[in-house]
Protein backbone atom coordinates (compact mmCIF):
# COMPACT_ATOMS: atom_id res chain seq x y z
CA UNK A 1 0.00 0.00 0.00
CA UNK A 2 1.12 3.48 -0.83
CA UNK A 3 1.01 6.23 1.67
CA UNK A 4 1.74 9.74 1.29
CA UNK A 5 2.44 12.33 3.94
CA UNK A 6 1.87 16.15 3.67
CA UNK A 7 5.20 17.63 5.69
CA UNK A 8 8.88 15.74 5.56
CA UNK A 9 10.00 16.26 9.02
CA UNK A 10 10.93 14.20 12.27
CA UNK A 11 7.48 12.79 12.55
CA UNK A 12 7.08 11.57 9.11
CA UNK A 13 10.52 10.18 9.31
CA UNK A 14 9.37 8.26 12.20
CA UNK A 15 6.22 7.09 10.05
CA UNK A 16 7.97 6.28 7.08
CA UNK A 17 9.99 3.54 9.31
CA UNK A 18 7.26 2.36 11.17
CA UNK A 19 5.69 1.51 7.69
CA UNK A 20 8.84 -0.04 6.07
CA UNK A 21 8.16 -3.58 7.97
CA UNK A 22 4.76 -3.61 6.89
CA UNK A 23 5.23 -3.14 3.28
CA UNK A 24 4.15 0.02 3.27
CA UNK A 25 5.94 2.66 0.63
CA UNK A 26 5.40 6.55 1.77
CA UNK A 27 5.80 9.86 -0.31
CA UNK A 28 6.35 13.00 1.14
CA UNK A 29 5.85 16.67 -0.18
CA UNK A 30 7.63 18.83 1.28
CA UNK A 31 8.97 22.33 0.14
CA UNK A 32 12.76 21.99 1.67
CA UNK A 33 15.27 20.42 -0.60
CA UNK A 34 16.58 17.62 1.92
CA UNK A 35 13.93 17.25 4.53
CA UNK A 36 14.94 14.55 7.30
CA UNK A 37 12.34 11.75 6.06
CA UNK A 38 13.50 12.12 2.32
CA UNK A 39 16.24 9.76 3.47
CA UNK A 40 13.88 6.69 4.10
CA UNK A 41 11.21 7.74 1.53
CA UNK A 42 10.56 9.08 -1.69
CA UNK A 43 9.93 12.81 -2.14
CA UNK A 44 8.67 15.45 -4.26
CA UNK A 45 9.79 18.97 -3.42
CA UNK A 46 7.26 21.92 -3.62
CA UNK A 47 5.11 24.02 -1.70
CA UNK A 48 2.18 22.91 0.05
CA UNK A 49 -0.03 25.05 -2.43
CA UNK A 50 1.47 23.80 -5.65
CA UNK A 51 -1.70 22.17 -7.50
CA UNK A 52 0.48 19.54 -10.06
CA UNK A 53 2.64 18.35 -7.10
CA UNK A 54 -0.80 17.72 -5.15
CA UNK A 55 -1.73 15.74 -8.11
CA UNK A 56 1.46 13.63 -7.87
CA UNK A 57 1.17 13.06 -4.41
CA UNK A 58 -2.69 12.09 -5.07
CA UNK A 59 -1.49 9.75 -7.57
CA UNK A 60 1.84 8.06 -5.87
CA UNK A 61 -0.98 7.29 -2.84
CA UNK A 62 -3.55 4.81 -1.54
CA UNK A 63 -4.34 7.04 1.30
CA UNK A 64 -2.75 10.67 2.48
CA UNK A 65 -1.74 11.55 6.12
CA UNK A 66 -0.26 14.76 7.36
CA UNK A 67 2.73 15.17 10.18
CA UNK A 68 1.93 18.90 11.03
CA UNK A 69 -1.45 21.08 11.91
CA UNK A 70 -0.37 24.06 9.39
CA UNK A 71 -0.98 22.20 6.10
CA UNK A 72 -3.35 24.76 4.19
CA UNK A 73 -7.24 23.79 3.77
CA UNK A 74 -7.18 24.11 -0.30
CA UNK A 75 -4.16 21.51 -0.15
CA UNK A 76 -6.48 19.31 1.53
CA UNK A 77 -9.32 19.49 -0.48
CA UNK A 78 -7.08 19.05 -3.77
CA UNK A 79 -6.16 16.17 -2.42
CA UNK A 80 -9.52 14.59 -0.46
CA UNK A 81 -11.11 15.12 -4.80
CA UNK A 82 -8.81 12.09 -5.38
CA UNK A 83 -7.48 10.21 -2.45
CA UNK A 84 -8.46 8.97 1.02
CA UNK A 85 -7.37 11.34 3.48
CA UNK A 86 -7.09 10.76 7.04
CA UNK A 87 -7.66 12.32 9.59
CA UNK A 88 -10.61 14.38 7.65
CA UNK A 89 -10.50 18.27 7.07
CA UNK A 90 -12.30 18.95 10.28
CA UNK A 91 -9.81 17.66 13.00
CA UNK A 92 -6.75 19.54 10.57
CA UNK A 93 -9.40 22.77 10.77
CA UNK A 94 -9.55 22.80 14.79
CA UNK A 95 -6.59 21.35 15.74
CA UNK A 96 -4.31 24.51 13.98
CA UNK A 97 -6.22 27.26 15.53
CA UNK A 98 -6.69 27.51 19.55
CA UNK A 99 -10.01 29.27 19.21
CA UNK A 100 -11.35 26.31 17.67
CA UNK A 101 -9.90 23.79 19.74
CA UNK A 102 -10.81 25.51 22.95
CA UNK A 103 -14.56 26.08 21.46
CA UNK A 104 -14.78 22.52 20.64
CA UNK A 105 -13.42 21.42 23.86
CA UNK A 106 -16.60 24.00 25.71
CA UNK A 107 -18.90 21.80 22.83
CA UNK A 108 -18.01 18.49 23.96
CA UNK A 109 -18.33 19.63 28.07
CA UNK A 110 -14.19 18.77 28.04
CA UNK A 111 -12.96 21.07 30.49
CA UNK A 112 -10.52 23.71 30.25
CA UNK A 113 -9.55 26.89 31.72
CA UNK A 114 -10.78 30.12 30.68
CA UNK A 115 -10.69 31.73 27.50
CA UNK A 116 -11.64 34.14 25.19
CA UNK A 117 -11.34 35.61 21.53
CA UNK A 118 -8.73 38.61 21.09
CA UNK A 119 -9.25 40.36 17.13
CA UNK A 120 -8.41 43.51 18.42
CA UNK A 121 -7.04 45.98 20.96
CA UNK A 122 -10.77 46.44 22.07
CA UNK A 123 -11.47 43.20 22.20
CA UNK A 124 -8.05 42.15 24.46
CA UNK A 125 -9.22 44.52 27.36
CA UNK A 126 -12.78 42.89 27.47
CA UNK A 127 -10.65 39.34 27.36
CA UNK A 128 -9.03 40.90 30.30
CA UNK A 129 -11.72 41.96 32.17
CA UNK A 130 -13.64 38.38 31.41
CA UNK A 131 -10.61 35.49 31.86
CA UNK A 132 -8.80 37.63 34.25
CA UNK A 133 -4.95 37.99 35.23
CA UNK A 134 -2.61 36.67 34.82
CA UNK A 135 -3.21 35.03 31.42
CA UNK A 136 -1.13 33.78 27.94
CA UNK A 137 -2.03 35.53 25.08
CA UNK A 138 -1.36 33.68 22.35
CA UNK A 139 -1.75 33.59 18.13
CA UNK A 140 -4.49 31.44 17.65
CA UNK A 141 -2.40 29.40 14.74
CA UNK A 142 1.01 28.92 13.92
CA UNK A 143 2.87 28.53 17.47
CA UNK A 144 4.46 26.06 18.59
CA UNK A 145 7.07 25.66 21.36
CA UNK A 146 6.67 28.47 23.10
CA UNK A 147 6.58 30.53 19.67
CA UNK A 148 3.79 32.78 19.61
CA UNK A 149 2.56 33.83 22.80
CA UNK A 150 3.26 36.37 26.13
CA UNK A 151 2.41 35.64 29.68
CA UNK A 152 0.44 38.67 30.65
CA UNK A 153 1.16 38.82 34.37
CA UNK A 154 -0.25 42.33 35.38
CA UNK A 155 -2.25 44.97 33.79
CA UNK A 156 1.21 46.84 33.45
CA UNK A 157 1.50 43.65 30.53
CA UNK A 158 -1.42 44.92 28.62
CA UNK A 159 -0.44 47.89 26.71
CA UNK A 160 1.27 46.85 23.19
CA UNK A 161 0.62 43.09 23.61
CA UNK A 162 -1.90 42.99 20.58
CA UNK A 163 0.94 44.71 18.40
CA UNK A 164 3.93 42.92 20.07
CA UNK A 165 2.34 39.56 18.41
CA UNK A 166 1.74 40.96 14.98
CA UNK A 167 -1.73 42.41 15.07
CA UNK A 168 -3.36 39.00 14.63
CA UNK A 169 -5.63 36.84 15.68
CA UNK A 170 -5.66 35.61 18.89
CA UNK A 171 -6.60 34.06 21.81
CA UNK A 172 -6.54 34.93 26.04
CA UNK A 173 -6.52 31.89 28.46
CA UNK A 174 -6.36 31.91 31.99
CA UNK A 175 -3.36 30.97 34.09
CA UNK A 176 -3.89 27.51 35.25
CA UNK A 177 -2.01 26.81 38.49
CA UNK A 178 -1.47 23.26 37.83
CA UNK A 179 -0.04 20.30 39.66
CA UNK A 180 1.58 18.80 36.29
CA UNK A 181 1.22 18.55 32.69
CA UNK A 182 0.04 15.74 31.17
CA UNK A 183 -0.71 14.03 28.02
CA UNK A 184 -2.86 11.30 26.45
CA UNK A 185 -2.13 9.25 22.84
CA UNK A 186 -4.90 7.53 21.52
CA UNK A 187 -5.68 5.76 18.20
CA UNK A 188 -9.10 5.28 16.43
CA UNK A 189 -9.03 2.70 13.01
CA UNK A 190 -11.59 3.15 10.38
CA UNK A 191 -13.85 0.66 11.67
CA UNK A 192 -14.41 3.03 15.03
CA UNK A 193 -11.89 0.83 17.31
CA UNK A 194 -10.10 2.93 20.04
CA UNK A 195 -7.25 2.35 21.88
CA UNK A 196 -5.29 4.60 24.31
CA UNK A 197 -1.70 4.52 25.50
CA UNK A 198 -0.92 4.98 28.81
CA UNK A 199 -1.38 8.64 30.48
CA UNK A 200 2.45 10.77 29.87
CA UNK A 201 3.63 13.18 32.54
CA UNK A 202 5.76 15.70 30.45
CA UNK A 203 8.55 18.61 31.73
CA UNK A 204 8.36 21.37 29.47
CA UNK A 205 10.99 24.28 29.60
CA UNK A 206 11.06 27.71 27.60
CA UNK A 207 7.44 26.13 25.96
CA UNK A 208 9.59 22.81 24.51
CA UNK A 209 8.98 19.53 25.91
CA UNK A 210 11.94 18.39 27.16
CA UNK A 211 11.05 15.07 29.16
CA UNK A 212 8.00 12.04 28.62
CA UNK A 213 7.23 9.77 31.92
CA UNK A 214 4.61 7.32 30.74
CA UNK A 215 2.43 6.20 33.88
CA UNK A 216 0.80 2.81 33.33
CA UNK A 217 -2.16 2.62 35.73
CA UNK A 218 -2.15 6.41 36.50
CA UNK A 219 -5.27 8.10 38.30
CA UNK A 220 -6.22 10.43 35.57
CA UNK A 221 -6.27 7.69 32.82
CA UNK A 222 -9.89 7.42 32.55
CA UNK A 223 -10.80 10.74 32.72
CA UNK A 224 -8.60 11.35 30.20
CA UNK A 225 -9.50 8.58 27.96
CA UNK A 226 -13.23 9.44 28.18
CA UNK A 227 -11.96 13.30 26.85
CA UNK A 228 -9.93 11.41 24.28
CA UNK A 229 -12.49 9.28 22.84
CA UNK A 230 -15.34 11.90 23.18
CA UNK A 231 -12.84 14.06 20.69
CA UNK A 232 -12.24 11.12 18.11
CA UNK A 233 -15.75 9.93 17.89
CA UNK A 234 -17.36 13.43 17.94
CA UNK A 235 -14.01 14.16 14.55
CA UNK A 236 -15.11 10.63 13.04
CA UNK A 237 -11.29 10.41 13.61
CA UNK A 238 -9.11 8.09 12.00
CA UNK A 239 -5.73 8.23 13.00
CA UNK A 240 -3.47 9.24 16.16
CA UNK A 241 -4.60 11.84 18.26
CA UNK A 242 -2.85 13.71 21.11
CA UNK A 243 -4.26 15.42 24.14
CA UNK A 244 -2.66 17.28 26.37
CA UNK A 245 -3.71 18.50 29.85
CA UNK A 246 -2.96 20.72 32.49
CA UNK A 247 -3.84 18.58 35.95
CA UNK A 248 -4.98 20.59 38.96
CA UNK A 249 -6.03 18.24 41.74
CA UNK A 250 -8.25 16.01 41.02
CA UNK A 251 -9.35 18.24 37.43
CA UNK A 252 -8.21 17.62 34.32
CA UNK A 253 -8.05 21.17 32.04
CA UNK A 254 -7.91 20.17 28.60
CA UNK A 255 -5.01 22.57 26.85
CA UNK A 256 -4.52 21.81 23.07
CA UNK A 257 -5.36 18.44 20.98
CA UNK A 258 -2.49 17.61 17.88
CA UNK A 259 -4.40 15.79 15.05
CA UNK A 260 -1.54 13.80 14.39
CA UNK A 261 1.67 11.52 16.52
CA UNK A 262 2.78 13.75 18.96
CA UNK A 263 6.51 14.08 20.85
CA UNK A 264 5.14 13.09 24.07
CA UNK A 265 4.56 9.81 22.46
CA UNK A 266 7.74 9.08 21.37
CA UNK A 267 8.70 6.50 24.20
CA UNK A 268 5.96 3.98 22.13
CA UNK A 269 8.81 3.35 19.65
CA UNK A 270 10.76 1.00 22.53
CA UNK A 271 7.89 1.47 25.66
CA UNK A 272 4.81 0.09 23.80
CA UNK A 273 3.94 -3.14 22.31
CA UNK A 274 2.36 -1.32 19.57
CA UNK A 275 4.29 2.59 18.73
CA UNK A 276 2.17 5.46 18.02
CA UNK A 277 3.95 5.67 14.44
CA UNK A 278 2.95 1.89 13.47
CA UNK A 279 -0.62 2.61 14.73
CA UNK A 280 -1.05 5.68 13.22
CA UNK A 281 -0.14 3.84 9.74
CA UNK A 282 -2.07 0.94 10.55
CA UNK A 283 -4.95 3.21 11.12
CA UNK A 284 -4.75 5.48 7.74
CA UNK A 285 -4.34 2.31 6.21
CA UNK A 286 -7.24 0.80 7.32
CA UNK A 287 -5.16 -2.24 8.91
CA UNK A 288 -6.17 -3.36 12.32
CA UNK A 289 -4.82 -1.48 15.44
CA UNK A 290 -2.05 -2.77 17.64
CA UNK A 291 -1.56 -3.23 21.53
CA UNK A 292 -0.92 0.39 23.28
CA UNK A 293 0.47 -1.60 26.69
CA UNK A 294 3.30 -0.35 27.78
CA UNK A 295 6.18 -2.88 28.45
CA UNK A 296 7.86 -2.44 31.84
CA UNK A 297 9.35 1.10 32.44
CA UNK A 298 10.69 4.11 29.92
CA UNK A 299 11.04 7.67 29.72
CA UNK A 300 11.73 9.43 26.66
CA UNK A 301 13.86 12.21 26.86
CA UNK A 302 14.46 15.38 23.69
CA UNK A 303 17.50 16.43 22.80
CA UNK A 304 17.52 20.49 22.24
CA UNK A 305 19.88 22.47 20.11
CA UNK A 306 22.59 20.35 20.14
CA UNK A 307 23.71 16.55 20.47
CA UNK A 308 25.23 14.71 22.94
CA UNK A 309 28.10 12.13 22.19
CA UNK A 310 26.71 9.43 20.43
CA UNK A 311 29.41 7.03 22.12
CA UNK A 312 27.88 8.03 25.75
CA UNK A 313 24.56 7.51 25.08
CA UNK A 314 24.77 3.79 23.11
CA UNK A 315 27.38 3.17 25.89
CA UNK A 316 23.96 3.48 28.47
CA UNK A 317 22.34 0.51 29.79
CA UNK A 318 18.66 0.37 27.96
CA UNK A 319 19.50 4.11 26.00
CA UNK A 320 17.59 4.02 22.40
CA UNK A 321 18.89 7.01 20.31
CA UNK A 322 17.05 8.04 18.14
CA UNK A 323 18.42 10.95 15.68
CA UNK A 324 16.65 13.04 13.23
CA UNK A 325 19.59 14.38 10.70
CA UNK A 326 19.08 17.71 11.65
CA UNK A 327 21.69 20.49 11.59
CA UNK A 328 22.07 21.92 14.91
CA UNK A 329 20.24 25.48 16.18
CA UNK A 330 18.64 26.42 19.10
CA UNK A 331 15.72 25.37 20.42
CA UNK A 332 15.54 22.74 17.60
CA UNK A 333 14.52 18.67 18.03
CA UNK A 334 17.51 17.09 16.67
CA UNK A 335 16.38 13.59 18.42
CA UNK A 336 15.46 11.88 21.44
CA UNK A 337 16.49 9.49 23.93
CA UNK A 338 14.37 6.78 25.12
CA UNK A 339 15.76 4.65 28.35
CA UNK A 340 13.88 1.28 29.00
CA UNK A 341 14.04 -0.89 32.37
CA UNK A 342 12.21 -3.09 33.37
CA UNK A 343 10.64 -1.71 36.33
CA UNK A 344 10.43 2.04 38.17
CA UNK A 345 13.38 1.48 40.29
CA UNK A 346 15.90 0.41 37.88
CA UNK A 347 14.31 2.90 35.21
CA UNK A 348 15.31 5.78 37.66
CA UNK A 349 18.53 4.16 38.22
CA UNK A 350 19.34 4.17 34.26
CA UNK A 351 17.76 7.86 34.29
CA UNK A 352 20.26 9.00 36.62
CA UNK A 353 23.02 6.82 34.96
CA UNK A 354 22.53 8.54 31.96
CA UNK A 355 22.29 12.04 33.17
CA UNK A 356 25.62 11.76 35.01
CA UNK A 357 27.29 10.00 31.36
CA UNK A 358 26.01 13.03 29.77
CA UNK A 359 27.04 15.29 32.06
Amino acid sequence: MRVGILGGGQLARMLALAGHPLGLHVTVLDPGEAPCAAAVAGHIQADYEDMAALERLAAASDVVTYEFEQVPEAAVAALADRVAVHPRSEALGTGRDRLHEKSLFRELGIPTAGFAAVDSEADLESAVAEVGLPAVLKTRTMGYDGKGQEVLEGEGNVPGAWERLGRVPLILEAMVAFDREVSLVGVRGSDGDCRFYPVAENVHRDGILRESFPRPGDPAQVAAEANARTLLERLDYVGVIALEMFQAGDRLLANEMAPRVHNSGHWTIEGAETSQFANHMRGVCGLPLGTTEAVGGSAMINLIGELPPTNAVLAAPGAHLHLYDKGPRRGRKLGHITVRADDAERLRERIQGLSAALG
